[in-house]
């Protein structure tokens, strides 16, 4: 059961699967106009990330850092919106993608740390305050908590997009009778303003904690 219940998210549909074109195609759905022209759309989505803008480099210190984080959130928005229609291919459901998009970027932030700031690096091991008994064990789990960054991330935002298309691959295929198909679609209307919500929310979290993260730094 279980096995048929997540071959829905199987991203292989044969030899040539064109499943993960879907993760750059969203460019291609505006017309160039919507690019170009300011309409009320593109002046409250530019509204937006002014505002996330703001946000982001009250943490951060290094230039440029704002664009790439705000196109990360852009990339994964669209991509977590695509996924609630139908017969469109959810990446963000995937730790393929979410873990391609953690993993470098953690990595890119750590090398850099540790060859440029080694003595700030090794601060962040030991809070302040830390008695001096508990100074190894205290790096032990900093150490570990570092270590699994990108994975938390990486499962935050595959678990939190798969478990809303999982329930209702479950209430679909318990609808038998018209009560069912009634209650069924009730409940369908509830989760996509749920789930609506939850494209929005994870696409920032996962922003801001790798912005939080490069902080660090």
């Amino acid at each position: 059961m279980m096995t048929n219940l997540f071959s829905v998210f199987d991203p292989c549909t044969g030899i040539f699967s064109l499943n993960w074109v879907s993760v750059m195609i969203f460019p291609f759905l505006f017309p160039k106009k919507f690019w170009f022209l300011k309409n009320k759309n593109m002046i409250l989505f530019d509204l937006i990330l002014n505002k996330l803008h703001l946000e982001l480099i009250s943490l951060m210190k290094y230039n440029g850092m704002s664009l790439i984080m705000l196109s990360m959130f852009i990339m994964i928005l669209f991509n977590n919106f695509m996924g609630l229609l139908p017969y469109i291919f959810t990446a963000s459901s995937h730790l393929v993608f979410s873990l391609s998009l953690a993993l470098p970027m953690w990595m890119g932030f750590m090398i850099y740390g540790w060859i440029n700031n080694t003595n700030h690096m090794f601060m962040h091991l030991v809070p302040i305050g830390t008695p001096s008994i508990l100074m190894p064990f205290m790096v032990m789990i900093e150490t570990i908590s570092n270590l699994i960054r990108p994975g938390s991330l990486a499962v935050r935002l595959t678990a939190n997009m798969i478990a809303g298309h999982l329930l209702m691959s479950l209430l679909g295929n318990n609808a038998n009778n018209s009560f069912m198909v009634m209650s069924c679609m009730i409940m369908f209307m509830i989760l996509m303003i749920f789930e609506t919500a939850v494209t929005i929310i994870q696409s920032y979290v996962f922003m801001t904690l790798m912005n939080l993260y490069s902080s660090e730094v």
